[in-house]
């Protein structure tokens, strides 16, 4: 890709941003991150109470890159076919036709994913990994880009499944989205909020400019260094005794590639530390595993975080 097509997209993109912070108030950090994980084809996972913005976040994202849009409030007696679709005899053409779920759309709100059961979790599996549904031994290409933002609430346990591990991989990272800060909740009441302002939001990309930018964020620069950088990192959360499992392969390449994204977003075709360090606890916190020997009143989550930033604090960052 040129120099000049990649800076026009660059220069997209940084509209797209700012076209969302005008909905999104306040959240300036996971609507970065949100976009990091579009635009390295990843997935994103938000954990938050009710009423923070989740799903405003999703249809925001939608709206903006002009793309198709499919909510799903999972709960305890869905199904796969309930996500994926499911084929259906017809008698006028005498052949099975396959009827779509909400699963083929550009952007996936899986709302509450933790409520349904592994079985419905695991559906997702191969949407998220290979971007293709597979039905009766036929497989079908998801509409590109594909995106899933799942949310969870991470104070309720009654009636909640936790990811396992294999899918919690499959999210590129894991971010908080806490309650607004500061003058961002008085904003959020003068506007009126963010439906009005929701439906006022014009597209400031399309599919085909998001699956550009996704291939101009494929050839941004990564030192071998950086690369250095980041295994030496890997490699402590594998040998760290606070750690019964540590990173895995496919969690170095996540965040390799949400490196790249982040620097594009930043305008440079070329990767720094400061673009790794930020994404280093919601790429691998959720996919790391706190040994019984770490003592701490935090809960799970805030000791991963926590024992993450201690490894980070501990490799030294390359000149």
């Amino acid at each position: 890709m040129s120099a000049h097509v990649a800076s026009a997209a660059s220069s997209r993109a940084a509209e797209l941003e700012k076209s969302l912070r005008r909905v999104i108030r306040g959240k300036d950090d996971v609507l970065r991150l949100a976009l990091v994980s579009i635009f390295a084809k990843g997935h994103l996972l938000i954990e938050g109470v009710p009423g923070v913005g989740k799903t405003t976040l999703g249809q925001a994202l939608a709206r903006a890159i002009d793309c198709t849009f499919q909510r799903i409030q999972f709960t305890s007696d869905m199904l796969p076919s309930d996500v994926l679709g499911i084929s259906i005899y017809s008698a006028v053409e005498r052949k099975f036709e396959f009827k779509r779920g909400p699963v083929f759309a550009n952007v996936l709100l899986a709302d509450e994913i933790n409520r349904t059961t592994p079985k419905t979790q695991s559906a997702l599996l191969e949407a998220m990994n290979e971007g293709q549904v597979t039905i009766d031994a036929h497989s079908y290409p998801l509409p590109q880009p594909f995106l899933v933002i799942a949310t969870q609430n991470p104070i309720e346990h009654h009636g909640t499944y936790p990811l396992p591990e294999s899918q919690l991989d499959r999210f590129l990272m894991r971010v908080r989205m806490g309650y607004p800060e500061g003058n961002a909740e008085r904003e959020i009441l003068r506007a009126e909020a963010g439906s009005a302002q929701l439906e006022n939001l014009r597209p400031a990309l399309n599919a085909a400019d998001v699956v550009e930018i996704q291939h101009a964020v494929a050839q941004v620069r990564v030192d071998e260094s950086l690369i250095t950088y980041m295994l030496n990192i890997v490699g402590k959360t594998r040998a760290s005794e606070y750690l019964s499992l540590g990173v895995s392969p496919r969690g170095s390449q996540m965040l390799y590639r949400a490196a790249q994204a982040m620097a594009f977003l930043d305008g440079r075709d070329y990767c720094t530390p400061e673009d790794i360090k930020p994404l280093v606890v919601s790429v691998f916190a959720h996919r790391v595993v706190v040994s019984s020997l770490y003592a701490s009143t935090l809960n799970k989550s805030e000791q991963a975080e926590q024992v993450l930033r201690e490894i980070l604090d501990s490799v030294a960052v390359p000149v």
